[in-house]
């Protein structure tokens, strides 16, 4: 079988021309021909993907494809390609990227169906998969750069996208601010990395670590400063705060970008550099020591919450914890495996959450919904699929996922091993309590929702914010349930379209089976996934495994499911055979309650001391230094010959940072052109 290597040029330019189309002409097309280019410019690539994987897997298949134009930047000594790389890491990638992303293409075309930007929508969401996909491609930092960068840009798009409610405008600025922290990080690991290796291109900087015996100094420099970008792309601690707010946006962005794609980058780039963390064994404990205290951390918040989209919003972030850890014990493959059965049941998670929402006309309050089991019975059964696999109970996807990081974290070769595996143990177990507890809050029980009438609101999404902003309000609320309000048969209450089901019911497929390509040796298996990644990790020498630890593996799978079941065992105790109980132990431990309800008043913290003290220097102080003129006066000379060229771009540069993003889109588009016409 053979494989046309110019076709990988296609992979991320058919998403950016469905962004084009919809970007330009959207506003004028009719909501079908909206759909069908978003669609169609989604599944292309996701064929070509398909094509990837039966090549690179068939016999006598080379280990990696790459492909690139003229030089990109050259200039003495210092040459980057615009080049994509594709290597068995980049296939799973591309995989969840195309695979998980066009399904949500497909929730989204029911979902937003009443929406009035429709076509804005949708020119987003492509362009936000043109950027991830350079990012996985990418053959050098300095592209995968530019891939990062992008995410950002059409996260922050996606976020802000009821752009007139200001609680999503802040919170598309909050993801973009915070994100450029982290950023920043990136930067700096981008100048040492060229400043000690003369090079960007991964294979260059790479091969020159490998070929010499040097450990630690300035390379655990590098690999801190790209675990501050992590941070902030993958939600760790402590850049995590932008990911909870970002619930605001549509669900299907929530299932997309802070689910399956975005948000995984940061554990991405760490498994892509790990020659790099090879070689720092501190950096390596740092990474593991952010991601066990992240996903503890998110756990204990995401107990109490009462909105359904931020329950799973700090799940998202305590599953990231797990990822981070993996990476940090040197279980580069079980870490990947967890992104992957992540994507999966996750995505479905957010749509199941998305669907419960629209049966609802917009309530995401878990104590305003309940008795939706038979109602909504497609949606019950795909989420309960979810809830399962999330708990780690067999032999669902992340049973194998997280039972191989558990089993990896006890055997790292560090004092620190036990300690992390108990956290992650205790995680898992207050991971199975809160999912269980959303499921019985949702879907048993007496209904506790008012009657809607014969149909939906027409206007689901202003009801949306709404429950919203009710959810918000009633967040620093004890666990006192309101009083059930039964209204008799609710008929506004009834399942999704089939537009919406059916990706719902392909992804619950994916949560069951999706983990058995990593069944371990211990459960009869070949843990096919982890020999897949092989040769790109070249399983390193962090885990020292031997025959009478693999013997212990059931025995730490035992306890880890036995864990899950008493997880549901206690969500079933509290919130269905005596409700009352989550009221009267959280009177009873108030402090330890309010501590996990306040969100351990983090971003209080940060608002007092970093925000604020901010705003004061660049309000009053730099602000004072240009009305007493000394800015004014050194700029007056400049002012004549800079006012005629401003009249000119005036138009260009308006104030809306809409306006910008879309020259910014024009622009990658007029490079990415150029590069490849004068190929």
């Amino acid at each position: 079988m053979q494989f046309n290597t110019t076709l990988l040029w296609l992979i991320p330019i058919l998403p950016f021309a469905g962004f084009l189309l919809n970007g330009t002409l959207g506003r004028k097309l009719p909501r079908a021909a909206v759909t069908a280019i978003a669609l169609l410019f989604t599944l292309a690539p996701a064929v070509i993907v398909a094509q990837l994987w039966m090549f690179m897997k068939s016999a006598g298949a080379p280990l990696s494809l790459s492909i690139a134009s003229r030089p990109w930047i050259a200039v003495t000594g210092f040459q980057v390609n615009f080049a994509f790389a594709v290597d068995h890491l980049t296939l799973v990638m591309l995989g969840v990227v195309t695979g998980v992303g066009f399904l949500i293409h497909i929730y989204s075309a029911g979902y937003m169906a009443h929406e009035e930007g429709y076509w804005r929508f949708f020119a987003y969401l492509n362009l936000f998969m043109f950027f991830m996909l350079v990012l996985v491609l990418s053959s050098s930092f300095l592209l995968l750069f530019v891939g990062w960068e992008g995410v950002g840009l059409a996260s922050y798009l996606l976020i802000g996208f009821y752009f007139t409610k200001d609680s999503a405008a802040n919170a598309g600025k909050k993801a973009f601010i915070v994100n450029r922290i982290g950023d920043f990080g990136f930067l700096l690991a981008m100048f040492l990395i060229v400043a000690h290796f003369g090079s960007l291109n991964f294979a260059d900087v790479f091969t020159k670590v490998s070929a010499t015996p040097m450990t630690g100094g300035f390379l655990t420099a590098i690999c801190l400063l790209l675990v501050l970008g992590a941070t902030g792309k993958s939600a760790q601690i402590p850049l995590y705060i932008w990911l909870p707010d970002a619930m605001e946006g549509p669900t299907p962005v929530s299932a997309l970008i802070h689910a399956a794609t975005m948000v995984t980058a940061g554990i991405y780039m760490v498994a892509r550099c790990h020659t790099l963390f090879d070689r720092s064994p501190y950096a390596l404990g740092v990474v593991a020591i952010i991601g066990a205290a992240t996903a503890l951390m998110a756990a204990t918040i995401g107990m109490v919450q009462h909105d359904i989209k931020r329950v799973l919003a700090y799940s998202t972030v305590s599953q990231l914890g797990y990822m981070f850890m993996a990476c940090g014990v040197g279980a580069y493959s079980a870490g990947i495996f967890h992104l992957m059965t992540h994507a999966f049941f996750k995505a479905l998670l957010f749509l199941a959450a998305g669907s419960v929402i629209h049966a609802l006309s917009g309530e995401q309050d878990m104590r305003l919904m309940g008795g939706l089991r038979k109602r909504i019975p497609i949606t019950f059964w795909t989420m309960t699929m979810g809830v399962f696999a999330i708990a780690g109970l067999p032999p669902l996807a992340a049973f194998f996922s997280k039972d191989e990081i558990l089993y990896q974290t006890y055997l790292w070769d560090n004092p620190l091993a036990k300690l992390l595996w108990a956290v992650g143990m205790f995680t898992a177990f207050l991971t199975s309590f809160y999912m269980f507890r959303l499921w019985f809050k949702t879907f048993f029980g007496a209904p506790r929702f008012e009657e809607h009438g014969s149909s939906h609101a027409p206007d689901l999404h202003a009801a949306h914010g709404a429950a919203v902003h009710a959810s918000k309000s009633s967040t620093l609320v004890l666990e006192a349930e309101p009083k059930p309000e039964y209204a008799g048969h609710v008929h506004g209450v009834h399942e999704s379209p089939l537009v919406m089901t059916i990706p719902l019911i392909l992804l619950a497929i994916l949560s069951i089976v999706g983990g058995w390509v990593g069944v371990p040796l211990a459960f009869g298996g070949h843990n096919e996934f982890e020999h897949f990644l092989d040769p790109v990790f070249n399983p390193t020498t962090h885990i020292v495994e031997h025959v009478a630890s693999r013997n212990a593996e059931p025995i730490l799978a035992a306890a880890s499911v036995l864990t899950a079941l008493l997880g549901l065992y206690f969500a079933w105790l509290f919130y269905y055979k005596k409700p009352g109980t989550a009221a009267a132990l959280s009177e009873r431990i108030k402090p330890v309650y309010s501590l996990f309800s306040h969100k351990y008043w983090v971003d209080e913290i940060y608002g007092r001391f970093i925000v604020v003290p901010l705003f004061i220097i660049s309000r009053y102080v730099l602000g004072g230094l240009v009305d007493t003129g000394i800015v004014q006066g050194s700029a007056a000379v400049a002012t004549g010959t800079t006012r005629g060229a401003g009249s000119i771009v005036r138009r260009m540069q308006s104030g809306n940072i809409r306006s910008y993003a879309g020259w910014l889109a024009f622009g990658a588009a007029a490079v990415i052109a150029i590069v490849l016409f004068t190929h």
